[in-house]
């Protein structure tokens, strides 16, 4: 029997293995997939001699995380690749909006719009460089962050945090229009804010696209060198060298409770699993309360509050093999990794609008990877291993567009949605669909069988919008790892701080099973926080 059980292999199941067994535990983590790593895996299914990552690709929060940090996984053979740019928002006019790897750079670029505005990007990044380290330890802690709170707090008296704080409340549209006189700088804060399910008038959405862009500029968006499964191929790894077990084809269809705590886990397969100490749960909230723990075990109160849980968007992905180079009309996008391909600000506000209406948008804002640019090793030398997403309705009511899309996601929805975002890509990148040698469709129930955290293709196990953040997150005042079955913790990116490849939800979980048995401070010494 081991110590702990722990429910996924997803990125937080894995760094919450691995601190277990840093304490000197024995863990088993049970996966139902045939194959670890939840969100972060990739294959060479579009075509042979292409990488392709099925989900997440570009990790900014990776590369910020003290968490991940700390478990040092390059000694796993981990490796990071920048493409020369860190992203682009070109428009239909040739004019682009690049978010570059060096500070001057960046400014350089928005001053093209405004000569102001490469001032202004200065100061904004002169702000992060100050706040932003307390700021990332702070949110990869658990809440309320105590310690890391403090010293934030302390260093935000001497660093205009009041007017700070007040800038990272405006929605991202409002934020853009303070800050920057001409429209680049607002279509990076804007553009980063969509990487969420916040519309640029939403609350809160000012703060998340500041935190992404400062965090681009500040550690670029990486990618694993070989295909986002080299991040996990590495947590498993070092978890396996130090004991740890990964058994891959085992779904949990239930937490067994006795005694008000969890003691055990059983698989589909019949399999009693016994835990000494904890169980750790790598799952959405809904799963883990209604489906794993019988609701006899629950407190009405939470049962209630689950009623007005609020996933995030649903999801549709297209990736590609390129015979050639993406002909973006704006020249500065062939150097990103990532590119948004939306019609200025207001298109990205017309795409919010019509999703929050319930309806397929008729011009779909993208997010485009140019895997390849960012990672060589990804497909043969003049050719483009490629990705694109888009956020849709989690109820579909009707369709903006003609093609009558209805949410069935049959094969004719699957591929007039498909050609939709081609098409989208098309207008801002003359040529491309000449350039599709193969192509893999991803619609929001194909990543929720391939993931079953990602429902409907959610890829934030919740939304991000701030009434279901901190505190509130998945539940009000539940905003620690900690759950009313004892000895049982949520350890997903439904828990604080959220989505993200980050692990912190993980980590937060795995300090909260080691806090009773005294073991919590070990670690922290032995990790040298």
């Amino acid at each position: 029997m081991p110590d702990a059980v722990v429910i996924g292999a997803g990125p937080n199941g894995l760094v919450a293995a691995n601190l277990l067994v840093d304490a000197g535990w024995s863990v088993e983590v049970l996966e139902a997939q045939p194959e670890p790593g939840g969100a972060v895996r990739s294959d060479r299914g579009v075509h042979p001699d292409y990488v392709s990552d099925l989900f997440s690709a570009f990790y900014p929060l990776a590369a910020a995380s003290p968490v991940l940090a700390r478990l040092d996984l390059p000694a796993e053979g981990l490796r990071w690749s920048h493409a020369p740019s860190v992203l682009a928002h070109p428009l239909r006019d040739g004019r682009c909006a690049v978010l570059e790897r060096r500070v001057e750079q960046t400014a350089a670029g928005l001053a093209e719009f405004a000569g102001a505005d490469a001032d202004a990007w200065r100061d904004m990044y002169d702000a992060w460089s100050r706040v932003g380290p307390g700021l990332v330890q702070s949110l990869f802690t658990p809440f309320p962050p105590v310690r890391a709170g403090l010293r934030l707090a302390a260093k935000l008296r001497t660093s205009g945090g009041l007017r700070l704080a007040r800038n990272l409340a405006l929605p991202v549209r409002r934020l853009g229009e303070e800050e920057f006189k001409g429209e680049g700088g607002r279509l990076l804060l804007a553009g980063n804010a969509l990487h969420a399910d916040l519309a640029p008038e939403a609350v809160g959405s000012g703060a998340f696209g500041w935190l992404m862009s400062m965090l681009g500029q500040s550690h670029g968006f990486p990618v694993p060198v070989g295909g986002a499964g080299a991040l996990t191929a590495a947590l498993v790894s070092r978890l396996q060298r130090r004991g740890g077990v990964v058994r891959c084809g085992e779904r949990v269809v239930s937490v067994v409770v006795r005694g008000g705590a969890a003691v055990a886990v059983r698989t589909a397969g019949g399999e009693t699993v016994g835990a000494r100490r904890a169980v750790l749960a790598d799952v959405s909230a809904p799963s883990l309360y209604r489906g794993l723990v019988g609701e006899e075990h629950l407190p009405s109160r939470l049962l209630r509050d689950l009623e007005r849980f609020q996933w995030d968007f649903a999801t549709f992905k297209v990736d590609w093999a390129l015979t050639g180079p993406v002909p973006w009309s704006a020249p500065q996008a062939s150097g990103a990794g990532t590119v948004h391909v939306a019609d200025g600000i207001d298109g990205m506000t017309r795409f919010a609008a019509q999703i929050a209406m319930g309806q397929v948008p008729d011009e779909p804002f993208a997010l485009f990877g140019q895997m390849t640019t960012a990672d060589p090793s990804r497909s043969p030398a003049g050719t483009e291993s490629a990705w694109a997403y888009t956020h849709l309705p989690q109820h579909i009511a009707s369709d903006a567009g003609p093609d009558h899309i209805t949410g069935r996601w049959d094969a004719r929805e699957q591929e007039v949605m498909a050609d939709r975002i081609e098409a989208q890509v098309e207008r801002f990148a003359p040529g491309f669909r000449k350039l599709i040698g193969a192509r893999r469709i991803l619609a929001p129930t194909t990543l929720q069988a391939m993931n079953e955290n990602l429902h409907n293709g959610a890829i934030n196990n919740g939304t991000a919008a701030l009434h279901q953040q901190a505190i509130f997150r998945p539940t009000p005042g539940t905003g620690r790892p900690e759950t009313p079955v004892k000895r049982l913790y949520l350890a997903s990116a439904a828990a604080h701080p959220g989505g993200g490849v980050h692990g912190a939800p993980g980590a937060n979980a795995a300090r909260a099973a080691l806090r009773p048995h005294g073991l919590h401070t070990l670690l922290h010494r032995a990790q040298r926080i």
